[in-house]
């Protein structure tokens, strides 16, 4: 049992590797509005005495395609959010209305649609790095078991085999999300 435990564990590192990937990848900003651009964006809350996440703090929608509509859950947090946008530099100006914040999406120029795509290139390529990593120490961890005496060679290299594989698998499916948002990046 410990070898499909070994397996496993890899198994469910390259997952989240992944998972991190399209999650970072939804942050980057595309020229249309959407939650994903700012929920993340960390926000030191001078009342509260701590950084929040956005999302914590605000109710995030986006009643127009160029716009973010940001209103905090919390009043007198309205100009800690402001302040933290603005010195996040996601490229967003907000304008405070009454008890809301909006955030207009400005379009894209060509050079700064180039841009994001680098920043994806090397945000997939970070991704790929824990997926290797994830394999690196799924293969240390079987290469001990067979050490120990726990499974044969024969055992050892199929499970080489088989989170190799798994690894392919993920890099390839890295590779997929990142043609896949570069595709939104670059369409007008």
């Amino acid at each position: 049992m410990p070898l499909k435990a070994a397996i496993k564990s890899a198994e469910d590192h390259m997952d989240k590797a992944v998972e991190y990937a399209c999650a970072e990848f939804s942050g980057v900003r595309t020229g249309k509005a959407s939650p994903g651009l700012v929920e993340n964006v960390d926000i030191h809350v001078r009342a509260y005495g701590s950084n929040m996440k956005l999302k914590q703090l605000a109710m995030i929608s986006t009643p127009e395609p160029r716009l973010i509509r940001i209103e905090p859950f919390d009043p007198a947090t309205l100009k800690d959010i402001e302040r933290g946008i603005l010195e996040s530099n996601i490229g967003l100006n907000p304008s405070v209305e009454g008890k809301v914040i909006r955030l207009p999406v400005p379009d894209l120029s060509t050079e700064r649609r180039q841009q994001m795509v680098k920043t994806i290139k090397g945000m997939g390529e970070d991704a790929k790095v824990r997926v290797r990593a994830a394999r690196r120490d799924g293969i240390e961890s079987v290469k001990k078991l067979e050490k120990d005496g726990e499974i044969t060679e024969d055992d050892l290299h199929r499970s080489e085999k088989e989170i190799q594989a798994y690894t392919d698998k993920k890099v390839i499916e890295l590779d997929q999300h990142m043609v896949a948002k570069e595709k939104e990046i670059m369409t007008v």
